[in-house]
């Protein structure tokens, strides 16, 4: 068998595991959230007799007083505001840790890989939330997210700043430019690929966090999309037409943004790990 045979044989199975993995499942909630009650309650991959687009999803939208949108517009908040606090925070932190080889640098490295490995606890971190007066809050949410993205996407700046010459940096200093200026005229422009990668896998990953937001942020004014999800089950456990249609609503935006920028993730990612 020729190499090219082989590799399309290869790109031919993959596309077909990809399919049944990912495929077959979105198909089963598009198809079920256009049929009726009667007929979603069968939860079969069938055709519907009649197409329930309008009804369901205008009923999925407008339910408890427009709860789904208002889901929306927390968790776009939560995801753009965690997102640009991660950018600013952590490309900084990789460029001190990867620049300065002291001591200091040393332990800091060590308590953030640890970020990496250690479970957020629960109770105590709510207890902290009440104390400052952010449990049950947006900001609350926001700082519990960044938090805990926070030891990743530092690694990730870290390595990519191997790939950038010192040379740039004593050129920068003998231009005249301070250190906080050389960092962000010179070397943040030069971080735009792992930049890029930071911003999808944590939009990706935000957007669809569900137990955070139920532990730190419960309340029906402060719901997230995917908590809708889970009360839409609780709610409509009966009603899968309506829940099906819950969960294509909420699936869009994190499918849209992966298809359209997934290279740029490995791109990123496999850009910091050449010198790493």
């Amino acid at each position: 068998m020729g190499k090219g045979i082989k590799k399309f044989v290869i790109e031919l199975f993959a596309i077909v595991v990809c399919l049944v993995i990912y495929g077959i499942p979105f198909f089963f909630a598009i198809i079920n959230s256009l049929k009726s009650r009667t007929e979603a309650a069968e939860l079969s991959i069938s055709l519907p007799k009649k197409l329930h687009f309008l009804q369901n999803y205008k009923e999925v939208l407008t339910t408890e007083n427009y709860i789904v949108l208002r889901a929306f517009l927390n968790s776009s908040i939560i995801t753009v505001v965690s997102v640009l606090i991660l950018i600013f925070v952590a490309s900084m932190t990789g460029y001190i840790l990867q620049r300065r080889k002291e001591e200091i640098s040393s332990i800091v490295n060590s308590l953030i890989l640890m970020g990496l490995m250690i479970p957020p606890s629960v109770v105590p971190t709510i207890w902290i939330l009440k104390t400052l007066g952010l449990y049950k809050t947006l900001t609350g949410m926001i700082l519990i997210e960044v938090a805990l993205s926070y030891p990743f996407s530092t690694l990730l700046y870290t390595n990519f700043m191997n790939t950038i010459p010192r040379e740039i940096d004593e050129s920068a200093i003998i231009d005249g430019c301070g250190a906080i200026q050389m960092f962000w005229k010179i070397i943040f422009p030069l971080l735009k690929p792992v930049t890029v990668t930071v911003t999808i896998l944590n939009a990706v990953h935000i957007f669809n966090d569900f137990v955070n937001p139920l532990y730190f942020l419960p309340g029906a004014r402060n719901a997230t999309v995917q908590l809708t999800l889970y009360n839409f089950v609780s709610r409509y456990s009966t009603s899968w037409n309506l829940v099906f249609a819950d969960a294509v609503l909420i699936s869009i935006p994190p499918l849209i943004f992966f298809i359209f920028f997934n290279k740029k993730i490995v791109a990123g990612m496999t850009a910091g790990a050449i010198k790493a």
